[in-house]
């Protein structure tokens, strides 16, 4: 009598069993005879040591040639139970010994989930004046809605572990609001007092101050939606009106928590503006003031949360290079990986010891804030190549993370992603020194969250389909489940204003369902690769991973227009990039030319490496776009005229030439009659939807859909789509708006609005 046990015709079901699973055996044996019987003799091996022997007879099956098949169940098993057992037959009262099979109790797979969140150094520092010289209140919202309540939400979920990588450029602007007095002009506005406001800084607030996602952050608020709706038909604001907006701006803003209750702060601190969204309207003064101090007392908090979770063990903080820079290209831009039609390179740009510096800054101002060193660093964009690896190792780090991409295009023949046992784990890198870990992130489950959960009718649906999506993809069809992890990466910020609430409903759900599944646990990056028994996760030394071999020059993303595959051509190659590129080049020679060094003209050296952050370049050209493309072309040749200043020298006029050509914006908040008849009209709206347009009223109807922009670096979500240039006869440009938004009523302004006209004035 034989007998066989694990072969394709005799598997185990699940091949690696969790927590509370039951297992299902399947066994051979040759030749049919009368009389036959198979059992199967196991020992369990508990975590409190000890072990129980068990006995469970197998019942046939069928017969198929001249084999037998024949099925046994086990279990189930609890966490770390360790089981051993044998197939044994018997035939004429003759005992066959089969083989000896073990197998672990615990999760299927390791799952390191990394929330990003970054913002560029939106501050204008040309001048010595602190108010005002944030061009943007970007960190200043995110901060009240996501920051803060990002860690304080997986704090009610101690049950699952992840990452929150959280840039030095924008923890520097948060400290810079709290500690050294700086704001934004928004800011400012909204702590003038309404009667002593010019036309033109209330004209400011109208265009400003209905930034927001139209369906998630002003439809719901009644009264947002009808100062919106004032706003759109053109009538005239009260002071008692401005009064409100200010507020209802910044409350649309603010995190759920802080709207339906009290939340008590690291520093002993409780923050609310439930009072505000009570009362509704009429607001005074002095309650926009409170309003404000509200976000301080948040903002002031964001480091201590983080820094209370990390030494819990629950979170771990990782950071980026300083300024958010694209490490390979400030190592050598003729070394960048473009491939799209047309592209070129520009002249080339080549300082490594900028890329080491961002690199030691991050580590720095970690350290500072942090108590620690960081163990791990998303490098901007997972954008990394062979040549970068060494400064990662110099600084310290245990692990850099990627996108799936890179491992594609890496080695000789590249490596087969699709397979999970490929792409679910870390690889070593660094020829020479001490070797780091690199994780590669998996994009599908990313771009769920980022891009069409925030459409699901059911939160809890949602993330029964990321976890289903985790399951069916990687956790059943991983070999080695204590040698697994699959990395998820994404923006931990701008994807909330597309959710209802924010998306809390959906996180908390998320969270529920990782902390409770047996398949899955949850992990830090440093925690698998410590271990950490008391969550029975074993070691994964560095030392001993799979070394990758020449590893690929690119980043996460595939530059739209160009051949199939990650690259760098977000941030090089078209003429605006490449022409600031070049204006970099120009300043960063001047630095040399003056032999100027970080200690003796530290000024200059800041504007550099703020101007080397790949925010500037991802917005320049055709690939990539904002809302405000001009203004950031403004800021980027800011952060170049500092470095002139701090040289104490004149700045070139070339740097005071707009980069990128001029776009009128054209929205229903802020409608632009008139263009030049060189301009484009950009359509842009807070919503998606589809334009039908023609030149004059008469020429043929196009219809274009608006498109989502600035991707995860946006401030908030909007959508736009841009027409022209026009025809030097054109004299005008008629549209329609309609929205797409599946739980759109029809009765706002973006579905029953007339058709409009922007008129093109004679050359």
């Amino acid at each position: 009598m034989l007998l066989w046990h694990l072969t394709p015709d005799t598997p185990r079901s699940p091949r690696h069993p969790s927590r509370g699973e039951k297992v299902h055996l399947q066994i051979g044996t040759y030749p049919i005879e009368p009389g036959q019987s198979v059992w199967v003799k196991y020992q369990v091996e508990r975590a409190d040591d000890v072990l129980r022997r068990e006995r469970t007879e197998a019942a046939w099956l069928f017969n198929q040639g001249n084999n037998s098949y024949w099925s046994a169940q086990l279990g189930p098993f609890d966490e770390r139970d360790r089981l051993t057992y044998q197939i044994v037959g018997s035939v004429s009262g003759e005992e066959i010994k089969g083989a000896t099979f073990e197998l672990a109790v615990g999760p299927k797979l390791y799952l390191a989930l990394l929330w990003h969140q970054h913002q560029p150094v939106y501050k204008d520092r040309s001048g010595k004046r602190k108010k005002g010289t944030y061009r943007f209140p970007w960190v200043r919202l995110h901060a009240i809605r996501d920051y803060y309540a990002m860690a304080a939400l997986v704090a009610e979920h101690p049950e699952v572990h992840l990452t929150i990588n959280l840039t030095p450029s924008l923890l520097w602007q948060i400290e810079d609001y709290v500690a050294r007095g700086a704001t934004d002009r928004a800011l400012d506005f909204t702590l003038k007092p309404s009667h002593r406001l010019t036309e033109a800084e209330k004209t400011d607030i109208l265009e400003q101050f209905f930034e927001a996602h139209w369906h998630r952050q002003i439809y719901p608020y009644p009264r947002y939606n009808a100062l919106f709706q004032q706003r759109v038909r053109g009538k005239s604001f009260s002071n008692q009106d401005l009064d409100d907006l200010k507020m209802w701006f910044h409350l649309a803003w603010f995190a759920p928590e802080f709207q339906k209750g009290e939340v008590k702060m690291p520093d002993g601190a409780t923050a609310s503006v439930r009072r505000f969204l009570e009362k509704g309207s009429g607001f005074a003064p002095a309650e926009i003031e409170q309003m404000v101090e509200e976000q301080y007392k948040i903002m002031r908090n964001i480091i201590p949360i983080h820094r209370i979770l990390q030494e819990r063990g629950q979170i771990e903080v990782s950071t980026t290079p300083f300024y958010h820079p694209i490490l390979p290209l400030l190592y050598d831009t003729d070394q960048a990986t473009i491939d799209r039609e047309g592209s070129e390179r520009p002249p080339r740009f080549s300082y490594p010891e900028d890329a080491q510096e961002q690199v030691r800054r991050a580590v720095a101002f970690y350290r500072e804030r942090f108590g620690r060193s960081p163990r791990g660093m998303w490098p901007a964009e997972g954008a990394v190549s062979s040549a970068v690896i060494s400064f990662f190792q110099q600084a310290g780090l245990s692990w850099i993370a990627s996108d799936q991409g890179v491992l594609e295009r890496s080695g000789r023949w590249g490596y087969r992603v699709d397979d999970p046992n490929v792409l679910c784990q870390p690889y070593r890198v660094g020829e020479q020194g001490r070797p780091i870990a690199l994780f590669f992130r998996e994009p599908g489950l990313s771009g769920q969250i980022g891009f069409h959960y925030h459409d699901a009718p059911d939160p809890e649906e949602a993330a029964a389909d990321f976890i289903r999506g985790i399951k069916a993809r990687f956790a059943h069809r991983v070999d080695d489940p204590q040698n697994r992890v699959l990395s998820v990466i994404l923006d931990g910020e701008n994807a909330w204003s597309a959710y209802p609430e924010a998306a809390r409903p959906f996180l908390h759900a998320l969270y529920r369902r990782l902390g409770s599944d047996p398949e899955i646990r949850t992990v830090t990056f440093s925690e698998y690769l410590q271990g950490n028994s008391g969550r029975q996760i074993p070691p994964h030394p560095v030392p001993s991973l799979t070394q990758v071999y020449d590893l690929f020059c690119g980043s996460w993303i595939d530059e739209i227009g160009s051949r199939s595959g990650v690259d760098l051509g977000t941030w090089i190659g078209e003429p605006e990039e490449n022409r600031a590129w070049a204006l970099l080049g120009e300043a960063r020679r001047e630095l040399t030319r003056s032999r100027a060094t970080p200690a003796s003209h530290p000024a200059a050296f800041d504007a550099l490496y703020a101007a080397e952050g790949s925010d500037w370049f991802w917005w320049y050209g055709d690939d990539q776009g904002s809302e405000r493309d001009e203004a950031f072309d403004d800021l980027f040749r800011i952060h170049l005229k500092g470095i002139y200043r701090g040289l104490g020298k004149t700045v070139p006029r070339v740097f005071s030439r707009h980069i990128v050509p001029h776009t009128v914006v054209w929205s229903f908040e802020r409608p632009a009659p008139v263009i030049q008849p060189s301009d484009r009209l950009a359509i842009q709206t807070h919503c998606r939807g589809v334009i039908t347009w023609r030149i004059d009223g008469e020429g043929p109807l196009q219809e274009r859909e608006v498109k989502q922009i600035g991707g995860v670096m946006a401030g908030i979500r909007r959508y736009r789509t841009t027409l022209g240039p026009f025809p030097s006869t054109a004299r005008a440009v008629n549209f329609i708006f309609r929205c797409t938004e599946p739980d759109c009523q029809g009765e706002q302004i973006c579905c029953k609005g007339p058709p409009q006209m922007v008129r093109i004035e004679a050359p």
